[in-house]
């Protein structure tokens, strides 16, 4: 998309979505940022981090994007030059927050006074607050998708449920990446003094801190319930294997005590209680199908059937 520029009173706005080598070399003309963090930019992998210069921050965020196709929510990386007068941001173009501030502080006037007319660190502290404010949406989908799977779990279909438990688990697991290393970046950002970032936005910051934290705690809940969900699922498999078992046991037994009389019916003894009958057949299968009865009644009275 190329470098776009919003300039409203004595702060300018620079905003790179999708940067190319070519847009690089622009900031590179423009701003004296070390090469370092012009190559970084390049970059979809560089962790969470706070490099300080002198005259600017250079600052890495990640902060999650849901892949309907995998099924996982991924980082998406925003890239801040911090200064006096300029803010520079640097992303892949899929976070809507962000992409909706600079098209509203570009086309309305009122949107620019609010977040461009207190200095280029408020600016920051909007664009951040808003890219946070953005995971709890997420964090509610996922919530959902547990409370789905909590009124599913004792179906018949096992396999689908222990499979949705295991794509919960792994949501969580990358959500709390995700968010975890930008509460130590934020409460940087309000706990240090810098000559380019006003002293009373720390309580700004703070706030942040706050939201973050609250979706940490949110992602504990989760965790704790998926945990909970992959144990309540194994004892119910277990339970039902457990019951297989048993009529697979009682089976056994029965048809080893009807293979039994078979068998030595089978020897042809003339010694043996019934074979010299014209009706032995039917009354050897009649005791056979006495002997099953009484077994199955047995274990009927024992509550093991």
């Amino acid at each position: 998309m190329g470098v776009e520029t919003i300039t409203y009173g004595k702060v300018t706005w620079t905003n790179i979505a999708r940067p190319t080598p070519d847009d690089i070399a622009v900031l590179r003309r423009n701003f004296e940022f070390h090469p370092l963090d012009l190559e970084d930019c390049l970059s979809r992998i560089e962790r969470p981090k706070i490099d300080e210069y002198e005259n600017y921050l250079f600052i890495v965020m990640h902060f999650p994007v849901y892949d309907k196709n995998r099924r996982i929510t991924r980082p998406s990386e925003v890239d801040f030059f911090i200064g006096s007068g300029y803010l520079v941001t640097v992303h892949d173009g899929i976070l809507k927050p962000l992409v909706q501030l600079f098209e509203d502080c570009r086309n309305y006037e009122a949107t620019r006074a609010k977040h461009m007319g207190r200095g280029a660190s408020r600016l920051l502290y909007s664009v951040i607050d808003a890219l946070v404010d953005y995971c709890f949406p997420i964090l509610d989908k996922v919530g959902g998708n547990i409370e789905a799977v909590e009124d599913e779990i004792f179906t018949e279909d096992m396999r689908r449920i222990v499979q949705e438990i295991s794509v919960l688990r792994r949501d969580v697991i990358a959500l709390r990446r995700i968010i975890k290393p930008q509460i130590a970046i934020v409460a940087n950002l309000e706990r240090k003094d810098r000559p380019f970032i006003r002293e009373d936005l720390d309580v700004y910051f703070g706030d942040i801190v706050d939201h973050l934290n609250k979706a940490w705690d949110i992602l504990e809940d989760h965790r704790e319930v998926v945990e909970g969900l992959s144990e309540t699922s194994d004892s119910v498999i277990s339970y039902r294997i457990n019951e297989v078992m048993k009529i697979l046991a009682v089976i056994t037994l029965t048809f080893s005590l009807v293979e039994a009389v078979s068998g030595l019916y089978g020897m042809n003894l003339k010694w043996l209680p019934l074979s010299d009958l014209p009706y032995a057949f039917f009354l050897i299968s009649g005791v056979i199908l006495m002997i099953i009865m009484l077994i199955l009644l047995l274990f009927r009275r024992r509550h093991w059937l």
